[in-house]
């Protein structure tokens, strides 16, 4: 029987912006953290060079769609505002955008897509008090992540890049805080809600595989893992909830 439930399910799609707007190997790095999640998404890549760009018609039928690392902020917004209305359409109707460290920065209220709750923006992490990492340059950092399914991990290493810090959450700020900077206990991950849908940032980059550590020159002092590049994703499918969603095809996504 479950040999018969496994070959109906199909798998969940996921569109991912590959573009202008995005850096050699994050698109891929995305894809590839989807594909080998729980969820075993069929991963589209999108934008103007690609087969399909990022229109209502592309993400027909998408249970995400993900923005990952690439060049200057301001630029970005620029080169993909033509999307917002299609992302804000997407996301209100019940899908999930992903944004990794660019793509959080993208979902805020200035130069953004404005995804996220009042009150609540983006900005660099660098430049805040306390911060770890006061430079540009490829490093990792330490993040406070609290899993799925309750546990959180102290100073866990990231790769990290002048990623993003949320702030403006308090009390009242629908959602969950899921990862926090260890250094000074700035917002690093988050999951909010956005009309029928859910938005998930992180700053630093779980999607990191070891040849961006090998191009960089760097290292993780507890080596390459995926777990928390997989928790948020579930924790973004989930809304932060820590309930396992099932997708309408009936298919168990745990």
């Amino acid at each position: 029987m479950a040999t018969l439930s496994s070959a109906l399910c199909t798998r969940p799609k996921a569109v991912v912006y590959r573009g202008p707007a995005s850096s050699p190997g994050c698109p891929e790095a995305i894809g590839n953290l989807l594909e080998s999640s729980s969820y075993h998404f069929k991963v589209i890549y999108a934008g103007p060079n690609e087969p399909v760009d990022v229109t209502d018609e592309t993400l027909q039928g998408a249970a995400i769609y993900a923005h990952g690392g690439g060049p200057n902020w301001d630029k970005a917004y620029r080169q993909t505002k033509k999307y917002q209305r299609t992302i804000q359409k997407f996301v209100g109707n019940g899908g999930h955008y992903m944004g990794f460290c660019l793509g959080a920065y993208l979902a805020g209220p200035y130069d953004g897509y404005d995804l996220l709750p009042r009150g609540v923006e983006t900005d660099q992490e660098i430049e805040r008090r306390g911060a770890q990492v006061k430079d540009e340059d490829d490093t990792v950092i330490q993040v406070d992540w609290t899993f799925e399914f309750g546990k959180t991990d102290k100073k866990r290493w990231l790769y990290f890049q002048d990623g993003v810090v949320i702030k403006g959450f308090s009390a009242k700020t629908p959602g969950h805080v899921i990862g926090r900077y260890s250094y000074n206990g700035d917002v690093a991950s988050s999951v909010t809600p956005y009309g029928k849908g859910w938005v998930g940032l992180v700053g630093p980059h779980p999607e990191a595989d070891k040849t961006w550590y090998e191009d960089a020159e760097i290292e993780n002092p507890e080596g390459v893992r995926r777990d928390i590049g997989h928790d948020f994703i579930q924790a973004t499918m989930n809304g932060g909830s820590g309930k396992t969603k099932e997708m309408s095809n009936g298919c168990s996504l745990s």
